[in-house]
């Protein structure tokens, strides 16, 4: 045999060789995944190595937090489960603020981290490069499951039923951590073909919902929240069958942003941080709150007093009754209000609604009109102004993602998504969020989408326009430049008079943009729905940045 003979055989034994990263890859596959986010390290070389091999898309970020904003930009836009690889230690610490906010928004996301080999397992002190005492612990407070894989024949199960909790309401992250040498020894298991993960049913109990009906039945007053459940149970049809029967108003949460029709006559939008919609609410009789946990934002800073009975339905036990006491009903908002509308069709229940001698309909016009003359009676009109040109430059099918900053405190109340979706990390509230969720939005769907970031949460992100560049996500991006913090000064000189620490330097963002080869320009307020309008047209990804100082509404929670 020649030596050429030699070198083929060689060839065709590696090739055949397959090892644990191939059973990982193999398990994704079988489940569905077709793209995923991370970056390579020297502890998951065997699983990078096993991609190439396999018809999976990768997307390489430049920095783990924000490959995990990809991986959950994905899955929101998607409704897919997004797919997140890490490396050991450093790598896999760096990813938890992007998975403390997929966590806490519900964000359907499984994780495969490496580790270090089987033999430095256990906390002892070997000096392996990137070794922690116990690195899953690390995940613990921002997934809702982790596991340690220390044989190659368990890696499809142990995927397979990460994958089923990751799609179980409450739905979120997971973490399954593979040792280096497991992912590069040899393996026996034969090439996995089919494998099934399926989300555990969540119905409400029927006592329960039968007791809400009578609740409802006696209510005059009627008024349903509708959270970040409704929105990821796609029960939005079942929240507007629920409204009319019911004639009760309706307020979305930032989160449930989308849930209930922008434009509809019970519609409160989402104007949640006012004073006039709390009253609505804390008027109530009856106060259906779905998917939501009523927390800091949706509660108008805690200062919301319901007076009347509340019906709290969520698939997170620990959410129920967490600040209000309330019916708890523990169920994926989506089964409960198919529940509860079939008992009230069931009952031939007819709406007894009266507002101290007024429709809910005239109620809810009225409060909007309120809420519109407070705005009026401030000094809001560049603010206000500035939106509306986002809102009306933006196609009404895309999805947008809103960092931490002023615009999308104002988007949280104010943004009508129409027929896309407005993703924002209200979640964790962290920042850096926008730029990498649109870009993981983007691929998935293959479309352009919008991000919104302000100087500071830019400069979180920065990186990621390689990312983008690299693989041309159509993704436009606005950065609204104030100069530093610019929510956090308003802050500090409410409260303090002056604001310390909140200026930044920054860079020139268009120049900067340019020398990744991504188009963008500088433009003033007033020009920002036109320069967005023809971003939109371009190709790939591209770059608006406006420099303007927004302020705030005036906070209602005093």
């Amino acid at each position: 045999m020649t030596g050429m003979q030699d070198a083929a055989q060689g060839t065709v034994k590696r090739a055949a060789q397959r090892n644990g990263g191939d059973l990982v890859i193999e398990t994704l596959t079988a489940l569905g995944a077709k793209t995923v986010f991370g970056i390579p390290g020297q502890h998951a070389l065997g699983l990078f190595d096993a991609l190439s091999r396999s018809t999976l898309q990768f997307i390489s970020s430049r920095v783990e937090n924000n490959s995990a904003f990809a991986a959950d930009g994905y899955s929101r836009a998607t409704d897919e489960v997004g797919v997140l690889f890490l490396s050991t230690g450093p790598g896999a610490l760096t990813s938890l603020a992007g998975l403390q906010e997929a966590y806490a928004t519900g964000v359907p996301m499984v994780v495969i981290a490496s580790q270090i080999p089987l033999d430095g397992l256990g906390a002892r002190r070997k000096g392996m490069l990137h070794q922690l005492d116990d690195q899953k612990a690390s995940a613990a407070n921002v997934t809702k499951f982790q596991q340690t894989v220390h044989h190659a024949s368990g890696i499809p199960s142990a995927i397979q039923d990460a994958w089923a909790r990751a799609v179980t309401v409450p739905m979120g992250p997971v973490w399954v951590e593979v040792p280096q040498d497991v992912l590069l020894a040899p393996v026996m298991v034969p090439p996995v073909q089919d494998a099934l993960a399926e989300a555990y049913d969540h119905p409400p109990r029927v006592e329960l919902i039968r007791e809400a009906v009578r609740w409802l039945s006696e209510a005059k007053r009627p008024v349903i929240v509708a959270g970040g459940g409704v929105r990821r149970a796609k029960a939005q049809a079942q929240l507007l069958d629920a409204a009319r029967t019911l004639q009760a108003p309706v307020l979305c949460t930032p989160g449930g942003n989308g849930a209930f029709p922008w434009e509809h006559e019970l519609s409160l939008q989402s104007w949640v941080e006012d004073r006039y919609v709390s009253e609505v609410l804390e008027d109530a009789d009856v106060l259906v709150v779905i998917g939501s946990s009523l927390g800091e934002v949706s509660s108008n800073y805690f200062t919301l007093a319901p007076r009347g009975r509340l019906i709290q339905i969520d698939a997170e036990p620990r959410v129920l009754e967490s600040n209000t006491p309330a019916l708890g009903i523990r169920a994926d908002a989506g089964a409960a209000l198919d529940f509860l509308n079939a008992q009230l069709h069931r009952e031939g229940f007819t709406a007894r609604a009266d507002w101290h001698g007024r429709g809910p309909q005239e109620v809810v016009a009225e409060t909007l009109g309120k809420v519109a003359a407070r705005l009026d009676a401030q000094d809001l009109g560049l603010e206000r102004r500035f939106m509306a040109d986002i809102r009306e430059a933006v196609p009404a099918a895309m999805q947008t993602f809103w960092d931490m900053t002023i615009s999308a405190y104002w988007g949280w109340s104010c943004w009508d998504s129409r027929e896309g979706q407005f993703h924002s990390a209200q979640g964790a509230g962290g920042l850096g969020f926008g730029f990498p969720a649109a870009i993981g939005g983007a691929i998935g769907l293959g479309e352009r989408v919008l991000a919104v970031s302000g100087d500071g949460s830019a400069m979180y992100s920065i990186a990621e326009l390689a990312t983008a560049k690299q693989h041309e996500a159509p993704v436009t991006w606005l950065i609204v430049d104030d100069g530093g913090y610019g929510i956090l000064r308003e802050y500090m000189e409410g409260a303090f008079g002056k604001a310390t620490a909140t200026e930044l330097a920054r860079p020139d963002f268009v120049a900067l943009a340019r020398s990744f080869g991504i188009p963008a320009r500088e433009v003033q307020p007033q020009d920002v729905g036109q320069a967005l309008r023809e971003s939109f047209a371009a190709q790939g990804p591209n770059v608006v940045v406006v420099k303007t100082l927004l302020k705030m509404f005036a906070p209602t929670h005093f």
